[in-house]
């Protein structure tokens, strides 16, 4: 009897869920469109958020909130300007050997995430590298209005600034949110984290809000959020010819197409900052052990899920050797790689080979 009356229920329920589509009672999903939107002014290269949303008014407030929100940790992780009323990296580099420095929540969280990452770089990441990184800057900021006189930092200089590079003087007080400096030559430089550390930021929050499906691309740092709404099961996503300088419609200088979906895509490589002398290219990922630019590979890119992560790790197994740096990056849970050689040639991990277009993937 217990049976039949169940049943019975079962029948009804059905039924009235029936009976309320069929007059309209049900609410259907919103019907969903692509929509893009590029900014610049933030993290020294463009961003184009790609987003499924119901309308264009939606997703124009949705871009609006990105954009605001990149541009409020471009403050914050900036390094080389400062902004009133604001305890950013700037200021932080020119004060906290003085005091400890109240900073916001996010450049606090990057600086004590990135001092405890970088534990495990073997030696490749350094933030407090700043001092050795800002020489390097400035002879490349000479040498793009100055280009005959493009030289090297000078390699005294370079081994004086190094002196001043232990992460262990920056002390960091959580409960009061403040960082201090025990050596005043001491300076941060957040670069090898900031960008992915900031587009997982503002992934999270989408993903919070309720938009699930999406892409972030900041210069190369690529977040993608759920898989596409157009049936599609993964974005795709090109991975530069280091020859070529810039990526055009077509896919001509694209070295390959990797699928993905709820992971993301950092590259780095040499071809992205870098100026000449004497016909040689001297890039902007400079080996904490040699002060120089590293010359093992033209790029490597990352693929796990966190934005920052990938980041980080970029930069790690740029800076490695081939061998090492795979080895390095098959150690590790969750992490994929895909190489282009000094000679072009490819290495993939078997991860990334599952989602490379060249390998046979696609997004159908």
């Amino acid at each position: 009897m217990m049976k039949k009356t169940r049943v019975v229920c079962f029948l009804l329920a059905v039924l009235l869920l029936v009976s309320l589509a069929s007059f309209g009672l049900m609410e259907a999903a919103p019907q969903m469109y692509k929509y893009s939107y590029m900014f610049f002014g933030t993290f020294d290269t463009a961003i184009t958020l790609i987003a499924f949303a119901p309308s264009q008014q939606d997703f124009d407030q949705t871009a609006k909130e990105v954009e605001a929100r990149f541009t409020e940790l471009h403050k914050q992780f900036n390094q080389y300007y400062p902004y009133e009323g604001l305890n950013n990296l700037y200021y932080l580099n020119r004060h906290a050997a003085m005091e400890p420095v109240v900073v916001p929540e996010e450049l606090y969280s990057l600086i004590s995430w990135t001092k405890e990452h970088q534990k495990n770089t073997r030696g490749m990441v350094n933030i407090a590298l700043g001092a050795v990184l800002a020489l390097w800057h400035d002879e490349r900021e000479n040498a793009e209005t100055n280009p005959e006189q493009a030289k090297l930092p000078d390699r005294a200089k370079l081994e004086e600034a190094n002196k001043h590079t232990n992460m262990d003087d920056v002390i960091l007080d959580e409960a009061a949110r403040t960082v201090y400096y025990k050596d005043p030559k001491l300076k941060l430089d957040v670069g090898a984290v900031a960008k992915g550390y900031a587009a997982e930021l503002v992934a999270q929050e989408l993903l919070q809000g309720g938009v699930g499906s999406f892409i972030i691309n900041a210069g190369g740092n690529v977040r993608t959020g759920h898989a596409p709404l157009d049936g599609r099961s993964a974005w795709g996503i090109g991975i530069q010819d280091p020859d070529s300088a810039l990526v055009l419609p077509g896919g001509d200088d694209v070295m390959d197409v990797l699928y993905l979906a709820d992971e993301s895509f950092v590259t780095s490589g040499d071809y992205q900052r870098f100026y000449m002398v004497d016909g040689q290219r001297y890039h902007h990922l400079i080996s904490p052990q040699t002060l120089m630019p590293a010359n093992n590979m033209r790029s490597v890119t990352i693929i796990t899920q966190d934005s920052g992560y990938a980041d980080l790790l970029s930069t790690v197994v740029f800076l490695m050797p081939y061998e090492e740096g795979r080895a390095f990056v098959e150690s590790l849970e969750g992490v994929e790689a895909f190489w282009i050689l000094n000679d072009r040639s490819v290495k993939m991990t078997p991860g990334a080979e599952k989602v490379s277009h060249s390998m046979g993937a696609s997004a159908r």
